[in-house]
């Protein structure tokens, strides 16, 4: 009888949930809102539709991301550190880093044979997470999938000095206004988030090849950016936002064949016990 297992990542600004069996059969990304229980219900839904399955159909299921306590139907809550070197070391086993920039945090992380062995964080401030972004388009009234595309163009990406999200957004609106061009702007605003992430990065020991995920990754103007201040191409997995989501889901199976790997020893002794009394 197949086995299916699903793990369910409720973040910060968007909610994923991937079912996995030998390969991914589903995967759903939606907005996460106020309600949470009800969006970790309707993606599961979602996915179950794709995957023409019922929940009962699915083994084990892991919750993961900030909101992984709100997923009532979940046998396990797992860190999202944990679940994204587990979806990325499936996705890249040669990976050796592991930056993931998201909504309203970036992390840093070192992984070897799918697990975390250190990582960094920042979730204190926006200056270094897609929030950023998000507050410089929509002062510069640009749409936040177009700033990537409009970076590109640039010829002369110009400095952003301040380090705060408030004063950088001042100072892009001031310099806006003095006819500064948008490509040139937008691509100083990649700059700027690049060096933070470095920054960040640099309190870790960065090996190669280096991954990139979370929605920065859907951005080629930040991609850029960071390829060029890390000194090194990056890999991006074909939809970026679902690696916690495929980790947590990769766990389930994990556990499932530790499970058994232990039930079959049990049974080994067992029967070792009873030759025993035989004798």
């Amino acid at each position: 009888m197949p086995e299916y297992f699903a793990g369910i990542d409720i973040g910060s600004t968007m909610t994923k949930a991937v079912i996995f069996k030998d390969k991914i059969i589903a995967s759903v990304i939606g907005p996460t809102g106020p309600e949470q229980r009800h969006l970790a219900n309707k993606v599961m839904e979602q996915a179950l539709a794709q995957a023409g399955l019922n929940l009962e159909a699915i083994t084990y299921i892991i919750a993961t991301g900030y909101g992984r306590i709100n997923v009532p139907f979940a046998d396990k809550q797992v860190t999202e550190i944990s679940c994204h070197a587990r979806g990325i070391g499936w996705l890249f086993p040669q990976a050796k880093t592991v930056i993931d920039i998201g909504g309203q945090d970036s992390k840093v992380m070192l992984i070897e044979n799918n697990r975390p062995v250190n990582f960094v964080m920042n979730d204190k401030c926006a200056a270094g997470s897609g929030r950023f972004l998000e507050v410089i388009a929509d002062s510069l009234q640009v749409p936040l999938e177009q700033l990537g595309t409009l970076s590109l163009q640039s010829t002369h990406p110009l400095e952003i000095s301040n380090i705060c999200t408030v004063w950088a957004e001042q100072e892009v609106t001031a310099k806006r206004a003095q006819g500064a061009p948008l490509p040139d702007l937008i691509a100083g605003v990649h700059e700027a988030l690049a060096n933070r992430v470095i920054r960040l990065a640099n309190r870790l020991k960065i090996k190669e090849p280096v991954v990139l995920t979370g929605g920065g990754a859907k951005n080629q103007g930040l991609i850029q950016a960071l390829s060029r201040q890390f000194k090194t191409p990056l890999l991006i997995p074909e939809e970026p936002l679902i690696t916690g989501a495929l980790g947590a889901a990769l766990l389930g199976l994990d556990l499932a064949q530790k499970t058994r790997e232990q039930g079959n020893v049990l049974e080994i002794k067992k029967r070792i016990l009873e030759e025993i009394k035989i004798l």
